[in-house]
């Protein structure tokens, strides 16, 4: 995906970039490239991949939900700031938080932020099951690319979740993994608004946005540790 082809998508998803905004994705995609020669970011390197499976890919969240609204954001394992980053800059609006376990990339993010002169963004160095202690149920939207399988990344995030907010996981083509997060959904107060299937152009691969609204609170017990997240998901009635 060249820039002009990534233009050209983007607006036919309704997105209409400013010159500023290009400008700050060509500088956020040399910067990725030069600091990856040193620190493990990302495993695609070229800039119509970057372009294509990074920056386009973050943005077709505008699909499930209007992001043109004053919005509180976080992103939770955001790694080099998908798409949490890429949402700032094209929707300044956003009060973004991006929350990642590495301190390498949390500190790219940090340096990128002042390269692209985006001061109202905040950081977190963390996990997620720590970082509810003191933001419980606080965000209209909490997101997440990959990072883990659904019904474990629904305890991680949907305990973030306003009431009547949303938890958006934007995921690969395994639909089983989201019928296998159904009862983990529902018990941590969740009910599944919307699924989007769609194919990144250019055989960029298969897509599911799984949108999910918070009905109900989420019980006090979640997060449980994630040692323990990890070793009994909620796929069952045991805890």
């Amino acid at each position: 995906m060249n820039k002009e082809q990534f233009l050209e998508e983007l607006n036919k998803i309704g997105i209409d970039l400013t010159g500023n905004q290009l400008i700050s994705l060509n500088a956020y995609c040399e910067y990725l490239k030069e600091y990856n020669s040193h620190t493990n970011l990302t495993a695609i390197t070229e800039d119509d991949q970057i372009f294509l499976k990074h920056f386009y890919d973050s943005l077709t969240m505008v699909k499930t939900i209007d992001l043109t609204k004053n919005y509180s954001l976080i992103d939770i394992g955001t790694g080099a700031g998908f798409p949490g980053m890429v949402l700032k800059i094209v929707f300044p609006n956003l009060e973004v938080t991006l929350l990642d376990s590495n301190n390498k990339k949390i500190t790219f993010l940090k340096e990128l932020a002042k390269k692209l002169n985006i001061n109202d963004i905040k950081f977190y160095q963390g996990r997620a099951e720590d970082f509810v202690v003191n933001n419980r149920e606080k965000f209209d939207i909490v997101t997440a690319r990959a990072v883990s399988n659904l019904p474990v990344l629904s305890e991680l995030c949907l305990p973030l979740v306003k009431l009547n907010g949303y938890f958006i996981a934007l995921k690969g083509s395994n639909k089983d993994e989201i019928t296998d997060a159904e009862f983990a959904i529902k018990t941590l107060g969740g009910t599944i608004e919307n699924i989007d299937n769609f194919n990144l152009p250019y055989d960029g691969g298969e897509r599911n946005i799984i949108k999910i609204k918070k009905a109900k609170n989420t019980p006090q017990e979640y997060p449980r540790k994630y040692e323990k997240i990890i070793k009994k998901p909620l796929k069952t009635n045991q805890k």
